[in-house]
C-alpha cells in the first residue's frame, strides 16, 4: 500500500467515509466486502488507513448486526488522491448496490487518542492543497468520529449503557447524520455522526444517556484504547436515511489540480484548531 506510515507515527491527511445500506439483492456483495477487508485497497494511491466496518441493526449502535449496512473509513495523505478515490471503480460499486448511500471528505480540525495505537493529528495545508490558512473557517457542518477498543471482559458492561446513548444521538437536535459501526462484533466499536454546530453536539454530549454512559466508561475503564475525532465537512453527497445531501459549498479557493479532479468540491477551509 502506498504511503503507508510507519505504525506508531501520528496519522495526517484527508478523511473519507462512505456509508451504504446496500439493497437486498446485493447484501451478499456487501458480506464479502467485510471478509475481504482492507485488501482490495492495497494499491490505492496515497491510502495511508483504511477501514471496513459493519454496523448495527438499522445503521445503530445494537447488539443485533445489520444485514446491509456497512462503512468506510479512509485516511489519504492528500486531498487529491482522496477525491480520485471517491470516483474509481470500488467506489461507484458500493454506490450502484446501494439503497442509500453517503460519502464525505473531510480534514481532522481536532483529535485526541489513539486507534491502533496511532495518533491523529490535524490537516496539513500541505495536504489541503494549500500552503497556507484562510483569515476565516466557514460555516458548515462538522463530524464527529470516536472509536474504542473495548476490554473483552468488561464488554456486558459496556453494552448496558451504550443503545440508551445511540438511541438519544439519532434524535439529538441538530445531529443532522448518525451512524453506529463496528471493527469486530462487541469489543472494537465506531461512531460517526454530523452536527449542525458545535452547540447541539456539546448538548447532547453532556446531558442525558451519553453523559451517563462516559461517566460509566470513565469510572470502570471499559476501554483499552479510544479515540475522539472533530472533523470540517470539506465535500459531502449522497442521500442518507430519506435525506438528500449535496455537495458543501465552501468559501475558499481550490487548487487547480484539485478542482479539475472533482466537481463536487468547491473549496477547502482553512484549518483552526478546536478544543472540543
Amino acid at each position: 500500500m502506498d504511503d503507508l506510515p510507519a505504525l506508531h507515527d501520528p496519522l495526517s491527511g484527508v478523511v473519507v467515509v462512505l456509508l451504504v445500506d446496500f439493497l437486498r439483492q446485493h447484501q451478499g456483495w456487501g458480506w464479502l466486502r467485510l471478509v475481504a477487508g482492507a485488501m482490495p485497497y492495497k494499491d490505492v494511491p496515497g491510502l495511508t488507513m483504511v477501514k471496513v466496518m459493519g454496523s448495527g441493526h438499522g445503521g445503530g449502535f445494537s447488539l443485533r448486526p445489520s444485514a446491509t449496512h456497512q462503512g468506510l473509513i479512509c485516511t489519504f495523505s492528500h486531498i487529491d488522491l482522496a477525491l480520485k478515490f471517491l470516483d474509481s471503480p470500488a467506489v461507484q460499486a458500493y454506490r450502484s448496490r446501494a439503497r442509500e448511500c453517503w460519502t464525505g471528505v473531510l480534514s481532522v480540525q481536532s483529535a485526541r487518542g489513539h486507534w491502533d495505537k496511532q495518533a491523529w493529528q490535524a490537516s496539513t495545508p500541505q495536504s489541503l492543497g494549500s500552503e497556507g490558512d484562510n483569515e476565516q473557517t466557514p460555516k458548515t457542518p462538522f463530524a464527529v468520529l470516536t472509536r474504542a477498543s473495548i476490554v473483552p471482559t468488561k464488554a456486558m458492561a459496556f453494552w448496558r449503557y451504550a443503545p440508551a446513548a445511540q438511541a438519544d444521538l439519532g434524535q439529538a437536535p441538530g445531529c443532522l447524520l448518525a451512524m453506529g459501526l463496528g471493527e469486530a462484533p462487541l469489543v472494537r466499536q465506531c461512531t460517526f455522526s454530523l452536527w449542525q454546530d458545535t452547540a447541539a453536539m456539546l448538548q447532547y454530549a453532556r446531558q442525558g444517556a451519553h453523559q451517563v454512559a462516559s461517566a460509566a466508561a470513565y469510572k470502570h475503564q471499559f476501554f483499552s484504547e479510544s479515540l475522539f475525532v472533530r472533523m470540517q465537512v470539506l465535500q459531502m453527497a449522497g442521500v442518507w436515511q430519506g435525506r438528500s445531501f449535496d455537495a458543501t459549498a465552501l468559501t475558499a479557493t481550490l487548487p487547480t489540480n484539485a478542482a479539475q479532479t472533482s466537481s463536487h468540491l468547491a473549496g477547502v477551509p482553512s484549518l483552526e484548531v478546536s478544543h472540543v
